[in-house]
């Protein structure tokens, strides 16, 4: 190996935290072309992940590290629902192989190289009024660049997939341990909610629970829309939110 090739080694080593995959745009940005990663490939130096990715060789991948990549890549991508709700520490059961449930704003299908690694499940879903690049209440997490959706977020995305791929018991009894909500916080979110049933269920459930935020939301300013019951059939039965 010349010089110059492995002084571009040694930088990679030096200035990319262990961990992280390594894109090509990462890699042209530290001088290493994609004929130069395929020579480190074949040398054992690199590990390649799929076409234009790479990892140090024996390199164990973190899952942070790899979500501020991926994110880099898909709009509004972000951790939520009842993972977000988890890394907060709301939940009822600690699953011993989670999935994780990731949302971005666009159709997109997550790598191989990461469900391997991670089980996870991606959904597009718009369920506020907001744009990709100014979610609400999304911050990144407090150890890492990955984006992660407050709490009373990630209780209106989990609410949303009731009826379509979130068991209704579950999701009632992970709403239960959700006492501390922010109302206001809560509030704002609900104002620019798109799905009515999501509405609704966080108001029943908060009431059926007697949560504390739930007193503190009036019906009569969010968007539940008409009076009439909302209805929908699905696998747990028949769903009817007044």
């Amino acid at each position: 190996m010349t010089t110059e090739k492995r002084n571009k080694l040694n930088t990679l080593y030096i200035q990319v935290p262990a961990g992280t995959p390594l894109t090509s745009a990462t890699l042209a940005d530290l001088g290493i072309s994609s004929n130069l990663a395929g020579q480190y490939a074949k040398a054992g130096w690199l590990t390649r992940l799929s076409q234009g990715v790479y990892a140090r060789a024996n390199d164990v991948l973190d899952l942070h590290r790899c979500l501020s990549v991926l994110q880099k890549g898909v709009e509004g991508l972000h951790v939520g629902g009842k993972t977000a709700l988890d890394w907060h520490g709301l939940r009822q059961y600690v699953s011993l192989k989670p999935t994780l449930q990731l949302y971005g704003w666009e159709t997109a299908t997550l790598p191989a190289w990461f469900t391997e690694r991670f089980p996870a499940e991606y959904r597009r879903k718009r369920l506020f009024r907001e744009t990709p690049g100014q979610l609400l209440h999304v911050q990144p997490h407090a150890n890492s660049d990955a984006l992660l959706s407050s709490p009373e977020r990630a209780l209106l995305e989990m609410l949303s997939e009731v009826g379509l791929r979130q068991p209704m018991q579950e999701a009632r009894e992970i709403a239960g341990t959700t006492h501390h909500l922010r109302s206001r916080v809560l509030k704002q979110l609900l104002l620019q909610c798109t799905s009515v049933k999501t509405v609704r269920l966080c108001l029943q459930l908060g009431h059926e629970l007697q949560l504390p935020w739930e007193a503190k939301l009036s019906a009569e300013d969010l968007p539940a829309r008409s009076k009439s019951p909302w209805v929908s059939r699905s696998r747990d039965g028949l769903l009817v939110l007044k």
